[in-house]
């Protein structure tokens, strides 16, 4: 209680100055010519960012000196402040970040064979209520800026830097729920895609969704390359209410009916997260059957979970035999599926773990 009150009277003191990231490249040369200088200037400030990556606006040394004042009277540079760096036996590393208020938000980088892949976190909780989730506990407290989602890649990027590794992949699948943010997420897609900036290819960016329907309808009017993946964890509406509240105000039909239109509008296939729990909860081979009845005219792919344990929940993981045998019920159905390799099982895996753990406070 104290503790929150501390917070409380420091957001109040902090006068927080909106980050430079959050500044898409148009915004850049328009805040430019608004204050005395010229446009160009902008694609200067964007290599200092984004390739060079500077800690201080001070080292963009073909800058003014003029122009470097109003740069930092005007933003932050830094945002985030690393907290703790975890790595795992597999190369896994889950940072957790604190905020200029306070907050703290967690980001993965994940290695793989086809490159290293950054989870990013979109909001400081979540309001969804998954019953499974970490990132839900505690709520809502806010949205991310922007800059402070685009600030996590970077982050990454100059831990990379030491190795002379770079990100090639993107998920949006943290702390959050992305379409509950959507326009800090789209400006924050189109910052990081773009090859004045991190330069990452939209077919190696998901965004995923617990199913805010309305943002489905207008994400697939945007008519992008990114890839979409939906979190369903259930093949019928009973089962998906009780694992995730918001299926009572977005049920699962209309859902269908917002992805069918996805996948009609944009000729691409949706991913489905189907995040397995045990003692017959949604893994049975029915479950199966079901799902393969549910989604089988769509052009898609299931991605199967074996859940992480998290200590605030009462859910334990599937056995393996039982996810094989619901992966085999798939495949006869003619669905395409994988089961998600595990990563990180040594560190705090699950999404919004490590964030519980350090930060009971803000969790509660």
């Amino acid at each position: 209680m104290v503790q929150a009150v501390e917070r409380k009277k420091k957001e109040q003191e902090i006068v927080r100055k909106p980050s430079i990231y959050s500044m898409e490249l148009d915004q850049l040369k328009s805040w430019l010519v608004e204050n005395g200088e010229k446009p160009f200037r902008a694609e200067q400030i964007y290599k200092w960012l984004y390739e060079q990556r500077v800690a201080e606006f001070d080292e963009m040394s073909n800058l003014s000196k003029a122009l470097r004042e109003k740069l930092t009277e005007s933003f932050s540079l830094t945002t985030l402040e690393t907290i703790i760096q975890q790595t795992s036996k597999d190369g896994t590393i889950k940072f957790l970040f604190q905020l200029q208020d306070g907050y703290s938000i967690e980001t993965v980088l994940m290695r793989h064979e086809y490159g290293n892949s950054i989870c990013v976190t979109t909001q400081v909780g979540c309001r969804i209520g998954c019953t499974f989730c970490a990132s839900t506990l505690g709520g809502l407290k806010r949205n991310l800026e922007a800059g402070e989602i685009v600030e996590q890649v970077v982050k990454v990027q100059k831990a990379l830097d030491e190795s002379g590794e770079r990100v090639s992949h993107l998920v949006i699948m943290g702390i959050g729920e992305p379409f509950d943010n959507y326009d800090a997420m789209m400006s924050f897609l189109r910052t990081i895609n773009h090859d004045k900036g991190l330069n990452i290819g939209a077919r190696h960016i998901t965004v995923s969704t617990s199913g805010i329907i309305p943002k489905i309808y207008k994400f697939a009017d945007e008519k992008l390359q990114i890839n979409f993946a939906v979190s369903l964890h259930a093949p019928n509406n009973e089962i998906r209410s009780k694992l995730m509240p918001i299926n009572k105000a977005y049920k699962l039909p209309d859902l269908m009916d917002a992805i069918r239109y996805y996948v009609d509008k944009t000729g691409r296939r949706v991913t489905f997260e189907y995040g397995l729990f045990g003692s017959g909860v949604n893994d049975q081979v029915e479950h199966a059957e079901e799902l393969a009845d549910l989604i089988g005219d769509l052009k898609c792919h299931v991605n199967l979970i074996p859940v992480n344990y998290v200590p605030e929940r009462d859910f334990v993981r599937t056995e393996k035999d039982q996810i094989f045998e619901f992966e085999r019920t798939l495949k006869k159905r003619g669905i395409n599926v994988t089961i998600r390799r595990e990563q990180g099982s040594d560190i705090d895996a699950a999404c919004g773990q490590l964030r519980a753990k350090e930060r009971k406070e803000e969790t509660r």
